[in-house]
């Protein structure tokens, strides 16, 4: 069953939504992180960004949330915590993330494999 309208809530800089353990912040964004973006079965991640420590479900949440531009992870740091899963809560590292396909490795929940076309958008994988 879908989240109800009132489960939603956009939040904007400087605020973040207290529903979760860490800070995040995006678009009518529900307590698994789907957002106005993308909202299938399986788009329960968030992703920290490093231009301001916050999560965001996706790159046009941040684009429509926070007042600068998105800045991607850089290799160097690949070993910090970087996804979150909407569904168990835990955080992974990009490099995590990145290797070992399109789920939790905390608790098994199925990531949209289709996240993997946008990885340039948040991690230097490019080059």
């Amino acid at each position: 069953m879908p989240p109800s309208p009132s489960e939603r809530r956009t939040t904007h800089a400087p605020r973040l939504d207290p529903r979760f353990d860490v800070p995040l912040r995006g678009v009518a964004v529900d307590p698994a992180t789907r957002c106005a973006h993308y909202d299938g079965p399986r788009d329960i991640i968030a992703i920290r960004l490093p231009c301001c420590d916050v999560y965001a479900p996706c790159y046009q949440c941040h684009q429509a949330t926070a007042p600068h531009d998105l800045v991607r992870w850089p290799r160097a740091r690949f070993d910090t915590p970087a996804v979150l899963c909407g569904r168990c809560g835990a955080t992974t590292t990009a490099a995590t993330y990145l290797n070992t396909g399109p789920s939790c490795v905390h608790c098994g929940a199925a990531f949209n494999p289709n996240c993997a076309a946008h990885h340039t958008r948040y991690f230097e994988i490019d080059g």
